[in-house]
């Protein structure tokens, strides 16, 4: 409508007032329709108007309500619709014009009423209720309706060209298609190479030639990723893909990716433009076929049990259409009107030894267009087709459709190497297991990607071989494997029946022990003064398995006596520091009073410091100035100047702030240092001296004790040198923080994240030991 129409009313019609006002001046209620006045009329107006014998044959309708009617401009003059011809449907009034006596639909409005004096026309603007619309809809015919449902269908980015899916969740998904969750839905995809037409096929089969899916004749791809759409007039999910061939920096994620789409889809399109059919049709149907069986049926099984699917997702492929375009050369088959497409196209998959026994269905679509545009029409009834069988893929609602993507997608993920990459294949194994390799000898795991994520170990068929390197000999009990079980015991300092200490004494005199959960103690290494065997030749099985990156070695130095020494002593060196640090103190406090000069202020007459009141706790220092003798803290004394007429030079020493301030000042004779104040000066001299040679002794055994640690660490334990922060909580290690070693994964964590305490038989620790939280949930015996 022009921004300068007047509107002289608006707003719901429930009552269409008589446009005529030929006897009731436009007050009473409209009660007919009358084509050729092309008005609405009133009871009075119309008896009186058609009281003429040459107006008495007029078309006069009874108006029903909600009743809007149709564009007087759209029709002849013989009320012959000639707009619906071009439009496709009768067009209903949007506006009467109140000069011009005529009602318009929007477009006869803008075309009639946009210029000169007509914007001017006051205008009254019709709603069409509920009952018009559905009028509307039932005088249109069945392809008119199905054009309009798909008039505001769009397509998203569904996942990109790194395999991350787009969608936040579920229900961001299913308000994107914009369909019902309760709708149940079947999927159907396209393949092929890029630059064959697959977006512009989607659109012409399913949409009615709308770009939904985004075309362009640059030679860049204009599909990159997986694109999604909804198709409300089928009931399926559409869904494009980005073309083979094509230039991009990940094939094997983009391959990977391809093999998802068709994971999850009921009807995949192959399309091809190829004058005759490629080797890599066959090729590529029968690589997905096989990948298909071998690593996403088993995963869909478990996707159905572990999401808790109502409809089960079929462990059998999707049905396959080729849909073969061709300009110059004949359809397959019609060189042998005998033999069917099909058959044909089994045996090429024959003699190339591809089986594609993962697809429910394989179908052949043919067309030759000798002039452009294409026909679509025949792939378009193959797909209705494909659609209706019921018998091998059932639909399922959206939100099932959406969990099987993502459990795929979080499955089968991440970066794959291209050294150990098979460009045999389209879908090489490599794309779809885990790409961990035995550090011992070189083989790969077998299992499926992430399956680390479930706490499904490592796996691989072929047998490892010894490395001495990694030590990766496990020792099971000769005994309990005679008798049918299989049971791992590792060489550890004491029994686990032994006390701490006890234990670290039988170690010292008859070495370590290996002892099984079922027989006991069944070995020590010095148990003889002399002919001690080997437990590999008496007691012992030796296997050989595989080293995983980011796993511990198997028969690492478990002998923790140094460690067990260290932790002993600490802690008894620990308990005599705190019970003995408020004597401690008492004394020292009472030693330095006697040695201090007379002018000094007692040690236990200073509570606080002089200068800024802050009272000392047990832990704080005292300092005495060397001027005026007064207590302060660390912070108000920290200045240092000689102070010879007491007796302290020519070395400068501690003074407070305000003596340092005031360093002219001299001091009266009788202040003045008697001789037996000297003598107490020098004792306190002395008294300092040997303070500082201790406290650097004492550092100076700090270092050694640092070195002695590291010796008497065990094998699988972080060296303190390497571990920078805490390993949960990533807090970074200083003075205040200690380090602290877990004693079940041996690395560092500070005090909060390992306080918990657990025996760790695997390790050598029998008795409740420090373990971090991440290894105190495990569950069994650590």
């Amino acid at each position: 409508m022009s921004a300068h129409t007047q509107t002289v009313e608006k707003g719901q019609n429930t009552t269409l007032l008589c446009q005529e006002s030929y006897v009731c001046s436009g007050t009473d209620e409209a009660i007919f329709e009358c084509d050729e006045c092309r008005s609405l009329q009133c009871q009075r107006c119309e008896e009186e108007l058609h009281q003429p014998e040459r107006l008495r044959n007029h078309e006069r309708t009874r108006i029903r309500p909600g009743h809007v009617p149709y564009c007087d401009s759209c029709k002849g003059a013989n009320g012959n619709i000639m707009h619906a011809s071009m439009t496709g449907s009768r067009q209903i009034a949007a506006v009467r014009c109140q000069v011009c006596k005529i009602n318009l639909c929007v477009e006869c409005q803008k075309r009639t009423h946009a210029g000169g004096n007509r914007r001017k026309h006051p205008v009254t603007v019709y709603h069409a209720g509920k009952a018009q619309e559905q009028e509307e809809e039932e005088g249109m015919d069945e392809e008119t309706k199905r054009r309009k449902m798909t008039e505001k269908v769009v397509s998203f980015l569904l996942v990109d060209e790194t395999e991350e899916i787009q969608v936040r969740n579920e229900e961001d998904f299913i308000k994107k298609l914009d369909c019902s969750p309760d709708q149940h839905l079947k999927v159907v995809s396209i393949f092929g190479n890029t630059g064959d037409g697959k977006s512009h096929t989607l659109n012409h089969t399913f949409f009615y030639g709308r770009e939904v899916f985004k075309t362009s004749p640059a030679q860049e791809s204009c599909t990159v990723g997986v694109w999604a759409a909804y198709d409300p007039v089928r009931k399926v999910v559409v869904i494009d893909t980005e073309g083979l061939l094509g230039a991009t920096v990940n094939l094997s994620q983009r391959t990977r990716l391809l093999l998802k789409v068709l994971a999850i889809s009921d009807l995949v399109i192959y399309r091809t433009r190829a004058d005759r059919l490629h080797n890599d049709l066959f090729k590529f149907l029968g690589d997905a076929s096989e990948a298909y069986l071998k690593h996403f049926t088993k995963e869909l099984k478990a996707t159905t049990a572990r999401c808790g699917l109502d409809v089960p997702l079929s462990t059998l492929g999707p049905g396959v259409i080729i849909f073969h375009e061709t300009v110059y050369t004949k359809l397959l088959g019609s060189d042998h009107p005998s033999e069917v497409p099909e058959k044909l196209i089994q045996d090429r998959f024959r003699k190339l030894s591809c089986f594609p026994e993962a697809f429910s269905s394989i179908h052949y679509k043919g067309t030759r267009t000798y002039n452009p545009p294409t026909d679509f029409s025949g792939l378009r009834r193959a797909v209705e087709q494909q659609l209706e069988n019921n018998t091998t893929r059932s639909p399922r609602q959206p939100g099932v459709i959406y969990k099987a993507l993502k459990a795929l997608s979080d499955r089968f993920s991440g970066e794959i190497p291209d050294d150990q990459m098979a460009h045999s294949s389209f879908f090489p194994d490599e794309y779809f297991t885990c790409s961990s390799v035995c550090l011992s000898c070189g083989c790969g795991c077998k299992k499926s990607m992430n399956h680390a994520k479930e706490g499904v170990p490592h796996e691989s068929k072929s047998r490892c071989r010894y490395s001495h390197q990694y030590d990766n000999r496990v020792y099971t009990c000769k005994a309990c494997y005679e008798r049918g079980m299989e049971v791992s015991v590792v060489p550890k300092t004491s029994a686990s029946t032994d006390s701490p200490w006890l234990g670290l004494a039988k170690y010292a005199w008859s070495g370590y022990v290996i002892e099984c959960p079922n027989c006991g103690v069944v070995y020590r290494s010095r148990q003889y003064w002399f002919g001690n065997q080997d437990p590999v030749n008496t007691v012992v099985r030796t296997e050989i398995e595989h080293v995983w990156p980011g796993t511990d070695g198997f028969l690492k130095d478990n002998n923790n006596a140094a460690q067990r020494l260290l932790d002993g002593m600490n802690f008894m060196a620990q308990s005599v520091s705190e019970l003995s640090l408020g004597p401690t103190k008492a004394v020292t406090s009472w030693l330095t009073d006697q040695i201090a000069p007379a002018y000094w202020r007692p040690n236990s007459q200073i509570l606080s410091c002089k200068k800024c009141s802050t009272p000392f706790k047990d832990n704080d220092t005292k300092h005495h100035c060397r001027a005026c003798g007064e207590g302060f803290c660390d912070g108000c004394s920290s200045k240092t100047r000689p102070v010879p007429e007491r007796g302290w030079g020519p070395a400068p020493v501690r003074v407070c702030d305000n003596c340092y301030d005031n360093r002219g000042i001299q001091l009266d004779v009788a202040e003045l240092p008697s001789d037996e104040e000297g003598g107490t000066l020098i004792a306190r001299k002395v008294g300092e001296a040997v303070q500082n040679t201790l406290g650097a002794v004492v550092t100076a055994m700090d270092i050694p004790l640092g070195l002695v640690k590291d010796a008497a660490r065990p094998a699988y334990w972080v060296p303190d040198h390497e571990i920078l922060h805490c390993h949960n909580c990533r807090k970074e290690f200083s003075i205040k923080l200690s380090k602290h070693h877990c004693r079940a994964c041996g690395q560092g964590f500070c005090d909060e994240c390992s306080h918990d305490r657990r025996a760790v038989p695997s390790r050598g620790w029998d008795h409740p030991v420090r373990v971090c939280f991440n290894c105190n949930k495990k569950p069994g015996d650590l």
